[in-house]
């Protein structure tokens, strides 16, 4: 018999957890022996902190990251097909969502390895949800080029797609140059473009505010290594 391979978000914000995952998900969690993740020990201290049954010890991880290859995913789902259940963890927010899990996911459905995907915090989702900004049609693009020039480049043209189709960008950046990239969105953007800016999205400290660039141009936030995702729209 063939396991369930269970999608598994963990917390945006190690605060209150029991807020954004319901229990009836802390409840299978606590039972699965085999998983897949991202940093092992953080993975266990998400395990400990949601009161997982069995030992620590005695529960099976397997690493999937940025880093693993096409050809090691088969070894990954080898306990699926010996029949025990798998989970797979994201560090933060849902797996396979702007995380690593896609291609292991694809590969389940072509070995007819059934995929449960659980309730959880999406930060893509919730602060898309809190912006104020076009839910109907939206694009999430990630992470932006890191190169000055060619991330300019790459706003405006953001910009120039959101007021085409009516659509808000969605994206992302590592926490560390979280600053630089605002500076760069009011620079480069018209002063009407509306802009949402998402921090420690369900985190003590959470902030989300929607203005237009000009009202940004005012005084901007400080959200250097602050968790944040930014909503574009022109």
């Amino acid at each position: 018999m063939i396991g369930t391979l269970y999608l598994i978000p963990t917390p945006l914000s190690r605060d209150n957890f029991e807020w954004v995952i319901p229990g009836a998900v802390l409840q299978r969690i606590a039972v699965i022996s085999h998983y897949i993740v991202e940093h092992p020990k953080t993975a266990r201290q998400f395990l400990k902190q949601v009161g997982c049954t069995l030992p620590l010890q005695q529960i099976n991880m397997q690493v999937l990251n940025e880093h693993t290859h096409a050809k090691e995913l088969p070894s990954l789902l080898e306990p699926l097909l010996e029949g025990h259940d798998v989970g797979l963890l994201s560090e933060s927010g849902c797996p396979a969502v702007a995380d690593p899990g896609a291609g292991l996911v694809r590969l389940a459905h072509r070995k007819n390895i059934s995929v449960v995907p659980f309730v959880g915090p999406s930060s893509i989702l919730l602060a898309l949800m809190a912006s104020g900004l076009n839910g109907q049609r939206f694009s999430f693009n990630g992470y932006l080029p890191i190169e000055n020039e060619v991330r300019t480049h790459k706003i405006i043209e953001l910009e120039q797609l959101s007021i085409d189709k009516d659509q808000t960008q969605i994206f992302i950046e590592t926490p560390y140059r979280n600053q630089k990239l605002l500076v760069q969105l009011i620079e480069a953007c018209r002063d009407s473009t509306d802009l949402c800016v998402a921090s420690h999205i369900t985190g003590a400290s959470e902030k989300i505010t929607t203005q237009s660039i000009k009202i940004w141009k005012k005084k901007l936030p400080d959200i250097n290594k602050v968790p944040t995702i930014f909503l574009l729209h022109g």
